[in-house]
């Protein structure tokens, strides 16, 4: 066939004999800009670019989405598969044509270009774009999506799409998803079109509960080609309305799209799921991802109105603010009967805040880490995953981005039994801190100058005094320029040593529930290191009411450490405490301390007798975990044996959990205290 042929053959096409010559010239030279094509083939530039956009509007050219755009023509066995579809009428002459015009093209094509150029091409007309879906499932390798309404589906059955799909020589390794609206007004025509289709097909309903707009309409083959439909199909009356769509192999853009169609999938239910549940009115059990802001706040408050027995509310030290500052709201659920029941971290800064709570909520402290998380009545289920931004983290708000649902009832049931699992074996806050325990001189000056700090509560300040403002720095090159003074023969003959210890210490009120058969206990861990006067130790100190009555003063009742050489030394200084009569050595791993950034884990294996009383300590593990800003300083105290004490510290407020062999025992946040860095420096009586 000669270049005539196909020139009446394109004529055919519907083209006329300018845009020939302009599509015949774009296959011989290959991508051309508007102005080049003008210039080469001596036509005005404003009747080329004309020509350009009706042979792009029919399917004959293709633009590039660069600036200025460049124009290529498109394949010619492309535009006689779409014209072959399109044309049903003449389908058996071309097709018999085929294989001498392809020959003739060859001859005068330049070729396809070495790597893809990206391109956006409007097709109108249904016919041209469903000749263009056909095309689409028959190249398809791995995976064809789609986004349609449900008479968009229908129209799609009646035009053999799905037969396409069956006869996809790759339909075993495919997968063919279809996503549409199903409401109860068009459930009829969904049950019909679910009964023709095969298994080969997943067919599922979108959850418009969740907010999830079914736009846009599209479709997707492999990461290739995607058709954005941009024709309003409610207001089109007939299958031979005018639809118009936008093709692009624009990776960028397919990959955005893949993405809202992953989520869109996520967040919608099998058909047949969501046939019943519309039937029934009884909805099917769901787990979903709540991007949308605005539609994860409204269902989480619309669940929190609705509430009728219970809330509970495990929520971050921040959380806890905020939910205080909406105090009216829980009121309003407190007075019509819902129990709500709040977990959180708490420590100095919401502890006021949990005891406005307290009035008409129950309020338990955990430490940090745990999800937040608000089951409802046991039936719903929110989690709120992801942290604020790092400009907003000290906002007490929740962040409602990618929020986690679900009403799945063996789900909810699992995780509550699990919170309420922690309830059980977490306390309320108190409302005596550290601070205000009644300890002897001798036992408060030794445990810190932070139990004489000032009450957070309001209540009167309590007056020390502090021998020296430091900073952290300070005790930091305290430490590192430590030298060791060795003291291993020490004995009372060399009561005139000045003595260093250097290492970590930390300390925490244990209020254990009456199973466990012990009394209200503070417990302090020191660990010791090298250049320390004796050398690396751990050392455990129990402190409580001797006379076990509820007036009386708590006292050094216990100490315990694992360094012999120190032991001399530790008998006289104990000298006229309690604990002198209970001074216990243990083996080096019966009692072990590790120390790890702002976090202190104790574990001793032996029982210690709290003396005089009939109680023992068995054996357990203590964790501090420090939070907060640093606070240090210099304090100085003086045993009853004579010798004076003074400490360089870096302080932090501790969560505190202890460990019983048979429980656990989660202790308040505001009840611990981590010197993560301490220098301890032993004078003589009467040294300075």
């Amino acid at each position: 066939m000669s270049g005539n042929t196909i020139k009446e053959v394109l004529k055919n096409f519907g083209l006329t004999q300018k845009e020939t010559e302009i599509y015949i010239f774009l296959a011989k030279h290959g991508v051309q800009k508007g102005g080049e094509i003008s210039k080469r083939t001596k036509t005005p530039k404003a009747v080329v670019y004309r020509i350009l956009k009706i042979l792009q509007r029919k399917g004959f050219v293709e633009s590039t989405l660069e600036f200025p755009a460049r124009f290529t023509a498109v394949p010619f066995e492309t535009v006689l598969d779409l014209n072959i579809r399109a044309k049903h009428e003449e389908a058996l002459q071309i097709e018999k044509a085929k294989k001498d015009l392809l020959s003739d093209w060859r001859n005068i094509s330049k070729g396809k270009p070495e790597s893809p150029i990206e391109k956006f091409v409007v097709i109108e007309g249904n016919r041209n774009i469903f000749a263009k879906i056909f095309q689409m499932i028959k190249e398809t390798k791995s995976s064809f999506s789609a986004v349609a309404t449900v008479t968009g589906l229908l129209r799609a059955d009646r035009l053999g799409v799905f037969e396409a799909i069956y006869a996809n020589p790759f339909k075993s390794k495919v997968q063919f998803r279809f996503l549409t609206d199903l409401t109860g007004s068009n459930l009829k025509t969904v049950k019909f079109l679910k009964r023709s289709l095969r298994t080969d097909i997943n067919l599922r309903g979108r959850n418009p509960e969740l907010g999830l707009s079914l736009f846009p309409k599209m479709v997707i083959q492999d990461d290739k080609e995607i058709i954005l439909f941009i024709s309003d199909e409610k207001n089109m009356t007939s299958i031979e309305d005018k639809q118009a769509c936008l093709c692009t192999n624009c990776k960028s853009i397919i990959q955005a799209f893949q993405g809202v169609f992953e989520d869109l999938w996520l967040n919608s239910t099998d058909i047949e799921k969501k046939i019943i549940e519309i039937e029934t009115g009884k909805p099917t059990p769901k787990m979903s991802i709540i991007k949308d802001e605005k539609t994860a706040e409204k269902m989480y408050f619309d669940a929190l109105n609705r509430a009728a027995k219970e809330i509970l509310i495990v929520t971050s030290s921040r959380g806890l603010i905020g939910l205080s500052k909406n105090i009216n709201k829980l009121k309003n659920w407190s007075k019509n009967g819902v129990s709500i029941k709040i977990m959180a971290p708490i420590m100095s800064e919401n502890l006021g805040d949990a005891y406005n709570l307290l009035e008409f909520c129950e309020v338990r402290h955990i430490p940090v880490g745990y999800t937040e998380t608000v089951i409802i009545d046991g039936q719903n289920l929110f989690q709120f995953h992801t942290p604020l931004p790092e400009h907003e983290k000290k906002r007490e708000v929740t962040n409602f981005q990618n929020v986690f649902f679900t009403n799945d009832s063996s789900y909810v049931k699992h995780t509550k039994d699990m919170l309420s699992d922690i309830w059980r074996k977490t306390h309320a806050p108190s409302d005596v801190s550290m601070q205000f325990l009644p300890f002897s001189e001798a036992s408060k000056s030794e445990l810190h100058q932070s139990l004489k700090r000032l009450d957070r509560y309001g209540r009167k300040k309590i007056e020390y005094n502090q021998t020296g403002r430091i900073s952290e720095k300070d005790v930091l090159d305290k430490i590192s320029e430590a030298k060791k003074n060795p003291s291993e023969n020490w004995s009372h003959t060399r009561w005139s040593d000045t003595l260093r210890f250097y290492g970590t210490r930390a300390l925490a009120i244990i209020r254990p529930p009456d199973y466990f058969e012990l009394p209200d206990i503070v417990i302090a861990i020191f660990q010791n290191i090298e250049p320390s006067s004796f050398g690396a130790e751990n050392i455990l100190k129990v402190f409580s009411r001797p006379e076990m009555t509820t007036d009386a003063p708590y006292q050094l009742v216990a100490h315990v450490q694992d360094n012999p050489k120190a032991m001399k030394y530790r008998e006289a200084l104990l000298a006229g405490m309690p604990a002198e009569k209970n001074i216990k050595l243990v083996n080096k791993g019966q009692l072990n301390v590790r120390v790890h950034g702002n976090t202190l884990f104790a574990g001793w294996t032996v029982p210690v007798p709290l003396i005089p009383s009939k109680y023992v300590l068995p054996p357990s593990c203590i964790l501090f975990e420090g939070y907060g800003d640093v606070r240090s300083g210099i304090f100085d105290f003086v045993f009853p044996s004579g010798r004076k004490q003074e400490v360089w510290f870096n302080d932090l407020e501790a969560f505190v959990t202890f460990f019983h062999p048979l429980s656990k025992y989660v202790g308040s946040g505001t009840e611990g205290m981590l010197d993560r860095e301490s220098v301890q420096i032993s004078y003589a009586p009467n040294c300075t």
